[in-house]
Order: C-alpha cells, then sequence, then structure tokens
C-alpha cells in the first residue's frame, strides 16, 4: 500500500466539497480523478500532500513512502540557471561522484588493499544510483519538453510562467516519488511533448494519481478511475472509455431498478390500505408495512454530469471558397512558418505543430489582430466570421451573466436569452452571477454562448477546450457535429481533433495540408516515420560497410606500421654495441631516449591495432 484516505470529509464555509471520499492506492497503479469541475479533485491531492487539511477522516502514508505533486515545486533563487535547479534532484548522487573522484586521487598515491576496496564500494553505490547516466536522464526528460541545450543554461527569471511550470514538472520526473501526483499536466504541452509524457508514465515503476481533462491522455495511460460525484467517491477499473460505458450501464440499471421498486411500493401500499381495516385481514396488512418499513429505498439514479445543449448554426451559407491563403508568413519580429491552403464550406481543418511555431499566430493574423510578414490571404463572398481564443473569455465585466450576453443581443428576447444561457450550464440563479467571479471553465462557456448567438458561417477557434471539464468539452463537439457552417482550428485535445476535423494543416517552417482525418494523420505520420527508418537503416548498414572497409584497411596499415616500428627498434638496440655509443655516455643517453621513444609508439600502435580487431571480431 502507498496511501489510504478513509471517509474524508472537507467543506469551505456551508460549501460541502467532500463529504465521504475513499481512495486506496497500491504500488504500480496509475489512477485518475475524474468529475466535474469543482467537485474536489485537487482538493483531494492537496490533502495527500498536506496542502490542506481535512474536516474528517483519516489519511495514511506510510513513512517510506515519498509523494510528489507539482505545485510543492518551487524556485527559491530565479537567478539560478535551470541546470542548477534540475541538478538538485541528484544532490545525493553528486555527493558520492565527489567521494568517488576524491578516493581516485587517493588512489594515487595510495593503492592499498583498502583504498582499493573503499573506491570499489563507492564505485558499485554510484553504478547503483545510475550516477553515470544522470546527466543523459536529465537532458532527455527536459529536451522532450520543448526545451534546447541553450535553455539548460539560462536562468530561471527568463521563462514564461508556462515555461517555468515544464521546467517544474521537468524536475518532479526526474525526482521519481512513490506517488506521483499530477494535476492537468498536459497543459502548456504540446502534441508531441504529450504523447512523450504518456510513454513516461505508462512506463513509470511507481503509483501514479493524476487529474486530467484530456480523455485520449487517460485512456492511454490509467487502470483505475475514482469518480468524485455529489462529494463521494465510486472506483471504476479500466480506462476512461470503460469507466464511461460502465457509469452509463450503473445508470441505467439503476433508474429500471428503482422504477421497479416504485411499482412493487406502489403495489404494497395499495394492498395495506385495502386491507388494514378488515378484521381478517388486519394481520396481513401489518405484516407488509413492516416489509416496506425494512425494504432498504434505491434512489433514482443522478448525475451531476449536466450537459450543454448547444448548437451551432449560420443565418446565411456564404460563398463556397470560404477562405485562400497564399505563402502567408506569420509571426511577430521574425516569420515563424510560410503557409498556404485552401479552405471550402463546411470543410473542417484542425491546425497542428509543436508550440512556438505560430500556430495561434496565424489565427491572429487572419482575424487582423495582428499584421502578416509576407504573402496574403482572401475570404470568400459573405463570409461571417466568428472568433474565439483564450483572451474572448478573460472577461472583467461588472454585469452578471444574464446582462452580458443580452446587452450584445439587445434584439434577442429574455426567453431566447435565458435558453442560450441554459444551454451552457446557466440556470435559474446562475445567469445572476457576476462575471468577474466566474470561474476559467465558467468564462469560456459564456464566451461561446456568445458566439453561438452570433450564428457566422465560419467559425475560427483557438484552443477552445481549455479550461471545460469533460461533459462540457463532449457537449461543445456535439454542438459542433450538427454546425452547417465551416471550422477552422487550433487545438492541442487530441479527442477533439480526431471528432472535428476533416482536414489537418501541419504547421512547420512551411506548412502542409493533409486531407485526412486526425486519426488517419497519425496513422500517415506512423508510416512515414517507418519508411524514414527503413531509409535510415540502409544508409546505416550502407555507412557500416564503408565503416569496416576503412577499419580493415586500417588494420593491415597499423600492421605494418608494427612491422616497421620493430625492424627500427631491433636497429636502434643494435647501435648500443657499437664503440661509438658505448664509449660516450651522452650519445648512450640519446640513444637510450630514442628506444624509450620507440618502445611508446610500439604500444600505442599496438593498442590501437588491439582495438580495432576488436571491433572487427564482434561484427
Amino acid at each position: 500500500m502507498k496511501l489510504q484516505l478513509s471517509h474524508v470529509k472537507k467543506s469551505y464555509g456551508t460549501q460541502d466539497v467532500l463529504i465521504d471520499a475513499n481512495l486506496l492506492i497500491k504500488d504500480h497503479e496509475k489512477v485518475a480523478l475524474v468529475g466535474r469541475n469543482g467537485c474536489g479533485k485537487s482538493t483531494l491531492l492537496k490533502i495527500i500532500c498536506h496542502q490542506e487539511s481535512m474536516d474528517e477522516g483519516n489519511l495514511t502514508i506510510p513513512q517510506d513512502v515519498k509523494i510528489g505533486y507539482l505545485s510543492q515545486i518551487t524556485f527559491l533563487d530565479e537567478h539560478r540557471t535551470v541546470h542548477e535547479e534540475l541538478l538538485d534532484v541528484f544532490k545525493y548522487v553528486r555527493e558520492i561522484e565527489n567521494q568517488l573522484n576524491q578516493q581516485a586521487k587517493v588512489l594515487e598515491t595510495n593503492s592499498s588493499e583498502k583504498e582499493l576496496e573503499k573506491y570499489a564500494l563507492l564505485q558499485h553505490k554510484f553504478e547503483s544510483l545510475n550516477g553515470y547516466n544522470y546527466e543523459v536522464e536529465l537532458k532527455n526528460v527536459f529536451f522532450h519538453f520543448q526545451f534546447t541545450q541553450e535553455d539548460l543554461k539560462k536562468q530561471l527569471c527568463e521563462f514564461s510562467s508556462g515555461q517555468k511550470t515544464r521546467i517544474a514538472l521537468v524536475k518532479l520526473l526526474l525526482s521519481k516519488p512513490d506517488v506521483l501526483l499530477l494535476d492537468e499536466p498536459t497543459n502548456h504541452l504540446d502534441l508531441e511533448s504529450i504523447e512523450w509524457l504518456e510513454n513516461y508514465i505508462q512506463h513509470y515503476p511507481s503509483a501514479v494519481i493524476l487529474v486530467s481533462h484530456d480523455r485520449m491522455f487517460l485512456d492511454h495511460v490509467i487502470d483505475e478511475v475514482i469518480e468524485i460525484e455529489f462529494g463521494r467517491t465510486t472506483r471504476y477499473v479500466g480506462n476512461y472509455s470503460h469507466y464511461v460505458k460502465a457509469k452509463e450501464e450503473y445508470l441505467i440499471k439503476n433508474h429500471d431498478a428503482y422504477i421497479r421498486q416504485q411499482q412493487e411500493i406502489q403495489r404494497l401500499e395499495t394492498l395495506i390500505e385495502k386491507f388494514r381495516y378488515k378484521k381478517n385481514k388486519a394481520a396481513f396488512a401489518k405484516s407488509k408495512q413492516k416489509y416496506l418499513d425494512r425494504m432498504d429505498r434505491i434512489e433514482d439514479s443522478k448525475s451531476d454530469q449536466s450537459m450543454m445543449k448547444a448548437a451551432f448554426s449560420s443565418f446565411r451559407k456564404g460563398g463556397k471558397q470560404v477562405l485562400e491563403v497564399d505563402h502567408l508568413k506569420v509571426g511577430y519580429d521574425t516569420v515563424l512558418s510560410d503557409v498556404s491552403f485552401t479552405l471550402m464550406q463546411h470543410q473542417r481543418m484542425g491546425i497542428v505543430g509543436r508550440n512556438g511555431i505560430g500556430k495561434s499566430t496565424l489565427i491572429k493574423t487572419l482575424v487582423n489582430q495582428i499584421p502578416s510578414l509576407g504573402g496574403q490571404f482572401r475570404f470568400g463572398h459573405q463570409i461571417d466570421i466568428g472568433y474565439f481564443d483564450q483572451e474572448s473569455a478573460q472577461m472583467s465585466s461588472d454585469k452578471n451573466v444574464l446582462d452580458e450576453l443580452w446587452d450584445e443581443n439587445t434584439e434577442a428576447t429574455q426567453t431566447e436569452i435565458r435558453n442560450t444561457l441554459a444551454s451552457f450550464l446557466f440556470t435559474q440563479d446562475e445567469v445572476f452571477k457576476d462575471v468577474s467571479n466566474l470561474s476559467g471553465g465558467e468564462k469560456v462557456r459564456l464566451a461561446l454562448a456568445k458566439l453561438m448567438m452570433d450564428h457566422d458561417n465560419l467559425l475560427i477557434l483557438d484552443e477552445p477546450t481549455n479550461h471545460l471539464d469533460i461533459p462540457s468539452k463532449e457537449a461543445l463537439e456535439k454542438a459542433l457535429e450538427n454546425y452547417d457552417g465551416t471550422l477552422l482550428f487550433v487545438s492541442h485535445d487530441r479527442m477533439f481533433l480526431k471528432k472535428m476535423a476533416s482536414r489537418i494543416l501541419e504547421m512547420d517552417q512551411e506548412s502542409k495540408v493533409y486531407d485526412l482525418t486526425y486519426e488517419e494523420y497519425c496513422q500517415k505520420k506512423i508510416e512515414n516515420t517507418l519508411i524514414e527508418s527503413v531509409k535510415v537503416e540502409k544508409n546505416e548498414s550502407q555507412k557500416t560497410f564503408q565503416d569496416m572497409k576503412a577499419l580493415k584497411n586500417r588494420v593491415v596499415k597499423l600492421e605494418n606500421l608494427l612491422e616497421e616500428a620493430e625492424k627500427d627498434l631491433e636497429a636502434l638496440r643494435e647501435l648500443r654495441f657499437e664503440p661509438e655509443y658505448y664509449q660516450d655516455f651522452q650519445k648512450m643517453d640519446q640513444l637510450n631516449e630514442c628506444i624509450d621513444l620507440k618502445h611508446n609508439e610500439i604500444n600505442s600502435l599496438m593498442k590501437e591495432w588491439e582495438e580495432k580487431m576488436q571491433i572487427l571480431e564482434e561484427h
């Protein structure tokens, strides 16, 4: 057992967040906490790492179990370099390394059995800590999170908050805790980094508890789901998709059982009422009443997974060619990417590429928020553009939700406004909440409600699923599924890409369009990688052949050089018997020096010959 939570209760003021939360984590388990935003997922993580206290309940963590939580990683001195910060993880390994180096110096003057044994013990400990590879491991993890060799030399204060979060994640992964706590680890990551992190967690040797709204990520890395709903926890075995199916089956079965029980209760109550006043049936009625009183009542299925019922539509059709982009150069001071593509009516194009390549910059250029650095683009006839980005959701209005939407759609009735808001889960008194007090996810839903009211025939969306919980993401997908317009969007949510994209624009120094779904695009990339791998292997094979040929030639050359050097050595030795040398001490010293140099030359040639021969034998 790595840790156990039992009957945990946690409230904030009058709001009960956790009522009866239970969690048991064993070795190697990969567990996801799922539930609506605000259900208590992050609170549970904070309780585990003692950042939050419990009102009631028990937390058991064995003394030797190390817990690692991303938000616990702080940078005390932001003027340190990234490399210095990450090396802190290997403090103990580096101490052993220093001891090993010091002991090596001792052996230069004292190679006694005792000192040799001391060195051997230190070396064994260093090897067991993977000491010879810690720098390689550090760089391997660091570079997979969109960083470069130069970034290692930079001070922490030079990075953005998102980059610092990634550096903190790198430090956490390198520390290898017994229980790894991850809260939205895929935020700020591009698709390549997300896929690498998936593989890392799949092979992580200890327990992992994570919170994520990335459904594909959850499907690929977890083997159990802990659902938090109405303050209580329920455990499901399997990945996220299995959980969704199992939950749906449970709700249906439970509702059917509830209906059957209600019918039985009604039947019994009718019998009791019918016979309770009849003398010869009173005992029968009384026994039925006792049975009814003892009956365990089934609660009807309920779920807090409310779904948005929004439906995007357009007022007018617009031209068949929606957008033409011709060698559009996007960037701020320097060109990030050169982009060309044509977007036709009803097409749904997803934009992918590594972070920093200019995906959002392209979107901002198309909606005239920033100028292009060259090239051109043109929208088609009667194209109405609806635009969403994270800044659209950064509202600080002093209005309430109802007025915020109504003031931008004055021609609409209050009923229409309230129906639209209800579609985005703003119901009853929630429409009177102040916009400034809304959470990030609520602001995104309000921004999408505004967008829906515009009825544009081209939607340009930049990361529309950010801050949305999973049910809201799925509802947004449902709303866009039957949209009669054209869609152009950037997203790191692979499930959203899978469901929405019928074409893919891949951005790099130059862009490339794939007339494929996201799944087909991923398969194509795998095939291309395999083809490249075969080419590399073929080239490597050719290179190996050439290398081996050069190696054999070098061996022959070395053998000839050795033969000549040995002849020279023999000739030098013969000179020692000549009177010219043995009668002149100065000349004899010079001769001996030449003999020593020739000895060294032969030893050097012999060493290289042995190394080359060993390589040949291995191949």
